[in-house]
């Protein structure tokens, strides 16, 4: 890992970055920040880029206060706290412990004592792996797990155990209460001690759960995509709402602090005219591309093959299937339904941009030669003609290559990921004077977020473009780094305590449902598809 600048995580300004101020020969001629502040109070937005009142020198720092102030920067996220979360102890369900399931667990507080016992002496051994002081250090949700479901015992077993450490001890603990294993989520939907359920299943099963949890009043923590077809996306939507259960889609982002940034450049208009969005996904490994690894004590045996297959086709028991699901349309909606989503959802946090008019689509399996049916190489076209913007999307899962999420506008363009840049278009009317008389560089940003800094800065150093844009920073509370995933179920428990509605509800899920399936219908049926508002149809 590179060495970070010293004052990288401090939000002090590089000591070289500005020339420090000169004292004025005549004091009556000082111009006083307030003066600045009353100059700039009628000029639109980033009217505090009137370098007049100031040499150049000396406007670096002041534009970087004016920036600040302009975009609130003295964000002050949620208060951590490792005492439990006020109201009444929730009763939880678990379905699933495959790929996603261990992980959402450890966002709630819960993982196998094995997991302790290794964290813990990758810390004693490498006192720069944070880890288990960052799950010790987590939030106390105030709930317990009191059911689990998976189709493989092996998995079964795991989560149990996982599920009754609720002290967050190692292989030394005891568990803290018995967990009681459901074979169906039937059973385990209609239980009277379970309040609400996580459903990591795979995707073909995220519908059919939430609709029998709804209908047992049992809110719903359901991973992403929200469905696997469309005319289930109808029916989730409507059993939701009917029951008043309390619906949270797993897209963590809504917690990324560098989208709450973005999303208040884009209201205070620093881009201009957004016309194009590019969001990509890009991976070159066989995880990634979802050649996860097949459990060697796995077989029909410990298998229950007939309720993983479900409503989907019919296939001969195939561990290959059961493992590595997402790599067949019989189980996942692929790139589009898998990776898509999140950067959709992410862009429908920034900019409010609901279902497109038309969607189009494009790709193949040009690498991954194992069967799969899904493409390992796509892209998707999504047009928002009364925006006056179009959303593109572009996947490969054999190329490394980092593209990242890109919004862009007339008079400036956005990078957004674990952090955020803003840079000046070369072309703005806005900008273009600025520019032209060497007070912007457009090379560097005119405005940077790093999550964990106390204050960012407005004109940013080469050295903090170049870590910033490799992903070194992350969302952090009170300086701690954070899951975004733990910070989402919370959000979700203690919007079934109050009664209110989490960042990704229903109505937010049914957009991202219908987009995807925009795009994966244009893409498997090779034409453009468009979306009838009145008629909730896609023809």
């Amino acid at each position: 890992m590179e060495k970070k600048d010293k004052n990288m995580n401090s939000g002090e300004e590089l000591k070289n970055e500005t020339p420090r101020e000169e004292k004025p020969t005549n004091p009556d001629k000082k111009v006083k920040r307030r003066d600045v502040l009353k100059g700039l109070a009628t000029v639109p937005v980033l009217g505090i880029f009137a370098w007049g009142y100031y040499k150049k020198r000396h406007m670096d720092r002041v534009l970087k206060q004016m920036i600040r102030d302009e975009l609130g920067m003295e964000y002050a996220p949620p208060v951590m706290s490792t005492a439990p979360s006020s109201g009444r102890q929730l009763r939880l369900g678990v379905i699933g412990y495959g790929h996603r399931g261990p992980q959402l667990m450890k966002a709630a507080g819960f993982v196998h004592p094995s997991w302790i016992d290794a964290a813990r002496a990758a810390a004693e051994k490498n006192p720069m792996d944070k880890r288990y002081q960052e799950f010790m250090e987590q939030d106390d949700l105030n709930i317990v797990i009191n059911g689990i479901c998976d189709v493989f015992d092996i998995h079964a077993e795991e989560q149990m155990a996982a599920a009754a450490n609720l002290k967050r001890q190692g292989s030394e603990g005891k568990p803290a209460y018995p967990v009681k294993r459901y074979r169906t989520y039937k059973e385990l939907m209609a239980a009277d001690d379970i309040d609400a359920v996580i459903i990591a299943a795979p995707d073909h099963w995220h519908a059919p759960m939430t609709i029998e949890a709804a209908r047992n009043g049992k809110h719903v923590y359901c991973e992403k995509p929200m469905t696997w077809n469309l005319p289930e996306t109808y029916v989730v939507r409507d059993e939701v709402k009917k029951s008043g259960i309390v619906f949270q889609l797993g897209h963590q982002g809504r917690q990324t602090e560098s989208y709450i940034k973005a999303k208040e450049a884009i209201e205070k208009n620093l881009l201009g005219k957004v016309n194009l969005i590019e969001v990509t996904t890009n991976r070159n490994s066989p995880n990634g591309a979802w050649v996860y690894n097949i459990h060697p004590k796995a077989s029909p045996k410990n298998i229950d093959w007939k309720q993983f297959i479900g409503q989907a086709p019919w296939h001969d028991f195939d561990l290959k299937r059961f493992f590595r699901w997402r790599c067949w349309w019989d189980y996942s909606t692929g790139l589009s339904g898998d990776l898509f989503t999140h950067e959709y959802d992410a862009m429908n946090q920034i900019l409010g941009l609901g279902i497109p008019q038309y969607a189009s689509g494009s790709g193949g399996i040009y690498y991954f030669k194992d069967g799969r049916t899904v493409p390992d190489v796509q892209q998707e076209v999504f047009e928002y003609p009364d925006r006056n913007l179009s959303l593109l999307y572009s996947a490969t899962l054999a190329s490394d290559k980092d593209r990242g999420k890109v919004i862009m506008g007339h008079d400036g363009w956005m990078e957004v990921g674990r952090t955020l840049n803003i840079y000046a278009d070369r072309e703005s009317d806005r900008y273009r004077e600025l520019i032209k008389n060497g007070k912007i560089d457009p090379s560097l940003p005119i405005y940077s977020y790093s999550p964990g800094r106390k204050n960012p800065d407005a004109v940013t150093t080469a050295t903090e473009k170049y870590f910033a844009g490799r992903g070194l920073l992350y969302t952090y509370r009170e300086g701690k780094r954070v899951d975004t995933t733990h910070l989402h179920i919370k959000e979700w428990l203690e919007a079934i305590r109050k009664g209110t509605q989490p960042s990704c509800n229903i109505n937010r899920g049914f957009e991202e449902a219908i987009t995807n399936h925009m795009g994966v219908i244009a893409l498997r049926e090779g034409r453009r598809v468009e979306w009838d508002p009145d008629k909730e149809v896609i023809v």
